[in-house]
């Protein structure tokens, strides 16, 4: 049987009118670079802390630091994005009042930033002090021999190489969350793939939908990575090859 592909879906009216089903398509890209781009900063800045603690010599950081690491990175994702938007309400009276009362949509968008960013800085802390350890000691104690204090060593020695080394794999992260984004569908807020879905259950076009849906994840996710290129490119430190002892 061959299958009629149908392209003017997209330019169709949805049921009830006032929208075209490309526009549902736009919308849903739009909810998916904002859960994306902000669960990218709190990862990012979660995951440079938890890193960086995990270098430390205070045992008890240290320990606090890797249980945040295990706990996040091991409980599924889908598990996760449950867990904080029907059973965290349910268990503080403050928040279940506050989600009763405020937009839908707005609870839905804030538990997915919640979940993908703490999800995805327990695998930024665990590059993030890969990076760290990477570096030769020989530059730990030449910061401390110039008189620097611990905090500014790493601030201002460790830390900006270690971000160098690290570059390619925080851009497969960046690429991971944008696809990871798509978990929140599950949840109700109206992302690219939730939209895709809604496409082809009201024309049952699944496949112009979802192959529309494919392309721009592609898009998107190229986007970063090119994104991601030019600033590992641009921040190269010549000479410096990471893993080295120099």
């Amino acid at each position: 049987m061959n299958y009629h592909w149908n392209w003017g879906v997209f330019f169709q009216e949805v049921p009830g009118g006032g929208e075209y089903y490309w526009e549902l398509i736009v919308a849903g890209i739009g909810w998916t670079l904002a859960v994306s781009a902000c669960a990218w900063v709190i990862a990012l800045a979660l995951g440079s802390v938890i890193g960086t603690i995990r270098t430390t010599t205070n045992p008890w950081l240290v320990l606090l630091a890797k249980t945040w690491v295990e706990v996040f990175r091991n409980i599924p994702l889908l598990v996760q994005m449950f867990l904080w938007y029907f059973v965290a309400p349910e268990l503080i009276p403050p928040l279940k009042r506050w989600v009763i009362q405020v937009d839908p949509g707005t609870a839905q968008f804030l538990a997915a930033i919640v979940c993908l960013g703490l999800f995805t800085s327990a695998r930024i802390a665990e590059q993030v002090r890969a990076g760290i350890q990477s570096l030769s000691t020989g530059q730990r104690y030449a910061g401390m021999a110039l008189g620097l204090t611990p905090t500014q060593v790493y601030r201002h020695v460790l830390l900006p190489m270690a971000f160098r080394i690290v570059i390619p794999p925080l851009t497969s992260e960046s690429m991971n969350l944008i696809k990871n984004s798509s978990i929140a569908l599950t949840i109700g807020l109206a992302e690219l793939t939730f939209r895709a879905r809604e496409m082809g259950e009201y024309t049952f076009n699944f496949f112009e939908a979802f192959t529309a849906a494919t392309l721009i994840y592609i898009v998107i996710a190229m986007t970063a990575n090119r994104v991601m290129a030019t600033i590992e490119r641009k921040t190269a430190v010549p000479g410096f090859i990471a893993g080295g002892s120099r």
